[in-house]
């Protein structure tokens, strides 16, 4: 499981981060609003663990910004503000549950794992169908295929691998550095440029499919449909 930790609090931040390490979760961690909605633009996570209390902006704020962004991971409420009336407002603003401050670690740990398992099912059922829409492309999985309208496309691996990436994740920045994973795995001797290669060479088969293919600096690259104006 893939977990974005966003607390400013230094200690508490590092007990909550070993905690979910050894769990075996991957944890990503911010200390303030902005970086978080970068993070979690970039890099999908499968849960977010948002404390209010930010330097920069209210939790709140950084909650209704990635609502508002399209970005529908789970989230867990984690702050001293514990009345009915704080708990009512974090949830209209989109959270998924909410702790209070101090609780049990065991506890956290459960409600993070709840809410990965209720969305990952939420998901599959909205994604049973065996295709991957975007735009005017079709990606088959049982196959590997992807096709723009009915015309198979003539992809390397490689291209493949990034395409069917950036579909999955259509309309969000992903980082150049998940995708040169996704791309060359285990590949150490490959430089990290390759990756740009590999994009360079994608972007010039798609410039005539109805997507874009733009990198975001600072971000990493999304699939941008030309027919879905604002995205």
């Amino acid at each position: 499981m893939h977990l974005l930790l966003i607390e400013d609090d230094v200690s508490l931040q590092t007990t909550l981060r070993r905690s979910f390490v050894r769990s075996g979760m991957d944890v990503d961690v911010c200390h303030d609003g902005t970086h978080a909605l970068a993070q979690w633009q970039a890099n999908p996570p499968d849960v977010v663990v948002l404390d209010l209390s930010l330097p920069d902006m209210d939790g709140l704020d950084v909650l209704e910004q990635a609502r508002a962004a399209k970005l529908d991971t789970p989230v867990l409420i984690l702050t001293a503000r514990g009345t009915v009336g704080d708990r009512i407002l974090g949830l209209n603003s989109g959270a998924d549950d909410y702790l209070s401050k101090p609780f049990d670690l065991d506890e956290l740990e459960a409600r993070v794992r709840a809410l990965h398992r209720r969305h990952s099912s939420n998901v599959r059922d909205a994604t049973h169908d065996d295709h991957v829409h975007w735009g005017h492309l079709r990606y088959d999985r049982e196959s590997g295929a992807i096709y723009h309208q009915h015309q198979l496309l003539d992809l390397t691996p490689r291209e493949s691998t990034l395409l069917r990436a950036l579909m999955a994740k259509a309309g969000h920045a992903i980082s150049k550095e998940r995708l040169f994973e996704l791309v060359f795995p285990g590949e150490r001797e490959v430089q990290f440029e390759a990756i740009e290669v590999v994009v360079y060479r994608l972007r010039k088969k798609l410039s005539d499919k109805g997507v874009q293919l733009v990198t975001l600096r600072g971000l990493g690259y999304l699939l941008k449909s030309e027919a879905l104006h604002g995205i």
